[in-house]
């Protein structure tokens, strides 16, 4: 789920050389005007997608906070949807808030347009998250894209057509038919595929043909259009006519679109080979993005070959994440996949493997996690949608033992990615009683861990003193230290001083009998919490300072980063402001390296206070605005000890700039992209503009192609690129794919190479 990089808004767009649809897109503009949401529905294959990106795209512009696309094709549970549309505005679960509470409260004073597209699946749950919004946030507008209406009201529904098809019976003139939508289409993927394909007068009427013959729909022109690689235009066109031809009696029109879309799958699925086919049905258990190995890992054989061809014929769709390579299916062909996987009766055996395979990948990964936190982090995200489909689908048969093994090894990502997400999951495979197992103690201690994390001690109690009951039963020392040492925090966050000196107490004296650095760190920052609390500064800098040492030797990042938190505050109760501020600084890098959206708003509060301090109001304000930003986006409020640095800092800037001049600056704060705002408290360089491309450069490829090279070259993914361009990913791989041909290279380094050369 992509992110804004150039102007507001993560909103894709297909490639500017594809279809206007001017009209449709013109019509959408008129009823935005008068209409909040406006619903393009229609049957799959006919383009909603595609003409819900184009006409955000031009009318995004309109709108100061941009256009935004939730992506719902890959969220089977209702419960979250606006988890979905979250992730889209780049906003986090870590603090507490409800999502939907937190989604209100951030859009009801911003001016953005969100693209909801596959809403089908989920029309009830997204019905009434848009019915909320539009309540709630008066500037924004919705465009929903689904095969039926999300029926609330003020609804303006759009049906879409397919493509704009040639005049039959008539040989348009070539640079008229050009112009046509559907053959527009068909050229440019044609072309994508081939390397070499271009419309001309010999193959213009073969082209117009296959257009009418696939009644202009995309997903059936496209999965055409890839053949062209090793087919003519006129064979294609033959081998299509006979399939349809043996469906409808040879009269034409009594073909449904639908039948005609899947009649297009249908040719193209067996035009696979058997183990192409084979691949093909298994990959529909994937409910998001997926990796070579997981491919590997639902027990698929002769991978790497197979799926590459799979992707050159536009089965599977090709994407890059990071430096990982990742592949996913259009819900359409997922959909047929699952049909043909039921067919030949191999469903539950696949499924089975699939939920197999992530159990064991989450339990192995779970016991070290911790201390690779970043690279756990990186998978977890990119692998999270088929996590959640198993997890479903494990609690939907029963299977509540695999359940709680996954829903405990994700035990970081709920703590650093979705609190409020892990609650639910917790609560649901929690039943009571559970916790008797190794996985069930630790998803016990996980919910306590997340009720203090939300300030709610009371729940925190409850959940720990069931951990601590199951790791003695256990015989877990190391889980007794930690939930023992978790449950004094909440103990003294209820105001109960004495309880949680004794489950302190009960935690060092179990931690004497292993050696085990999680439960160290574990009694080291209940110590620290404490002398919080009591206002023990000595106590606070000595178990703080010995718990960044440990933490820091073990790669615990997390921990790391709140000891530094604890110890930068001690030093700065006692005057050592170089030195805190020094492990204020070791600390936003840390929680800048795991993307720690709570610590960064409250070490951006911390370097406002120290800007303030050093004469630097306008600075001071500046950090103020984007920590403020920061918590609202998190739905998170400002923790007692800050909050005295930030009034503080609040009463020396505006004493320097006056009133109106503070929150001139405080407003320019608020503005600030996060990571703009990281590199103006930690006071880093803003990245230098890119050097110009000479002309002859510029022409070779075209403006977009150009655009899209230069970033290449600087080491974006495709992902990354769609983001920076508003273009989708696969837009991306196809300019790319474009790139490689005109310039006659096989790589992206070399694609670097010759950008930086022709900027000298």
């Amino acid at each position: 789920m992509a992110r804004p990089t150039h102007r507001p808004g993560n909103l894709p767009a297909e490639s500017t050389s594809f279809i206007g649809r001017r009209r449709e897109i013109a019509e959408l503009r008129k009823k935005l005007l008068t209409a909040r949401l406006v619903s393009l529905v229609g049957p799959g294959g006919v383009g909603k997608t595609r003409l819900a990106i184009r006409a955000a795209t031009d009318l995004g512009r309109s709108f100061a906070g941009g256009a935004w696309l939730v992506e719902l094709a890959e969220v089977g549970d209702p419960a979250l949807a606006s988890n979905a549309l979250m992730a889209a505005l780049d906003l986090r679960d870590q603090a507490g808030t409800e999502p939907t509470q937190l989604l209100l409260a951030y859009l009801k004073d911003k001016q953005l347009l969100i693209v909801l597209d596959n809403c089908e699946h989920l029309v009830a749950a997204a019905a009434e998250l848009v019915h909320a919004i539009l309540v709630a946030a008066p500037g924004v507008r919705v465009i929903a894209t689904s095969r039926e209406p999300l029926s609330i009201t003020g609804e303006h529904v759009l049906p879409v057509p397919p493509l704009e098809l040639p005049a039959p019976h008539a040989a348009e003139p070539l640079h008229q038919l050009r112009q046509n939508e559907a053959v527009a289409l068909f050229v440019e993927r044609a072309a994508a595929a081939s390397g070499t394909f271009e419309l001309s007068s010999s193959n213009q009427g073969a082209v117009a043909d296959l257009c009418r013959q696939l009644d202009g729909l995309p997903l059936a022109i496209e999965l055409a259009a890839v053949r062209m690689r090793i087919l003519t235009a006129d064979q294609i066109l033959e081998r299509l006519s006979d399939r349809f031809g043996l469906l409808t009696g040879s009269v034409r029109g009594a073909l449904p679109r639908h039948q005609t879309l899947h009649t297009t799958i249908d040719w193209s699925y067996d035009l696979l080979s058997a183990e192409e086919q084979s691949l093909f049905r298994k990959l529909c258990v994937f409910a998001g993005r997926f990796t070579l190995e997981d491919v590997e890992g639902v027990g698929a054989d002769e991978v790497l070959q197979t799926l590459s061809s799979l992707v050159d014929r536009s089965m599977v769709v090709r994407e890059a994440m990071r430096a990982v390579s990742c592949f996913r299916l259009h819900e359409t062909m997922r959909d047929y996949a699952l049909l043909k996987l039921r067919g030949t009766g191999e469903e539950e055996a696949v499924m089975e493997r699939c939920t197999a395979y992530y159990v064991a990948q989450c339990s192995r990964g779970m016991p070290g996690a911790r201390y690779r936190l970043t690279e756990w982090l990186e998978w977890t995200e990119l692998e999270i949608d088929n996590i959640r489909s198993v997890m479903r689908r494990c609690l939907n048969v029963g299977d509540t033992r695999r359940a709680t093994d996954l829903v405990a090894a994700l035990g970081w990502y709920w703590i650093t990615r979705a609190t409020t997400e892990g609650v639910r999951w917790l609560d649901e495979v929690l039943a009571p009683g559970a916790g008797n197992t190794v996985s069930g103690a630790w998803a016990t201690f996980l919910r306590g861990f997340l009720a203090v994390l939300h300030a709610d001690p009371p729940a925190a109690r409850r959940w720990l003193a069931r951990a601590t009951a199951a790791a003695k039963a256990l015989g877990d020392d190391s889980m007794l230290v930690q939930a023992a040492a978790m449950a004094s925090i909440a103990a003294r966050m209820d105001g109960d001083p004495a309880v949680a000196a004794l489950l302190l107490d009960e935690a060092r004296a179990a931690v004497a009998r292993v050696d085990d650095v999680a439960a160290t760190t574990a009694v080291l920052q209940a110590r620290a919490m404490n002398g919080m609390f009591d206002g023990d500064v000595e106590t606070v800098r000595a178990a703080a300072a010995e718990g960044a040492r440990i933490s820091r030797e073990a790669g615990d990042l997390y921990v790391l980063g709140v000891m530094l938190m604890e110890l930068a505050f001690a030093e700065l109760m006692t005057g050592e402001l170089v030195e805190s501020r020094s492990l204020y600084t070791d600390a936003l890098q840390i929680a800048r390296r795991i993307d720690d959206r709570l610590a960064q708003s409250y070490l951006l509060a911390a370097f406002a206070y120290f800007a303030a301090g050093s004469g630097q109001a306008r600075l001071s304000a500046r950090l103020l605005g984007a920590a403020e930003a920061m918590r609202v986006a998190l739905g998170a409020s400002l923790i007692a000890p800050l909050g005295l640095l930030v009034a503080k800092a609040e009463a020396t800037a505006i004493s320097v700039l006056g009133q109106t001049r503070f929150a001139t600056e405080l407003a320019v704060g608020r503005g600030l992209s996060r990571e703009a705002a990281l590199r103006l408290a930690l006071s880093e360089k803003a990245e230098a503009p890119a050097a110009p491309l000479d002309r002859a450069a510029v022409d070779v490829l075209g403006k977009r192609e150009t655009d899209v090279a230069r970033l290449v070259a600087e080491g974006l993914t495709n992902k990354q690129i769609g983001a920076r361009l508003f273009i989708s990913e696969r837009t991306v791989d196809s300019h790319v794919r474009n790139i490689l041909n005109k310039l006659g290279f096989n790589s992206r380094a070399q694609i670097a190479g010759w950008i930086a050369e022709s900027s000298r």
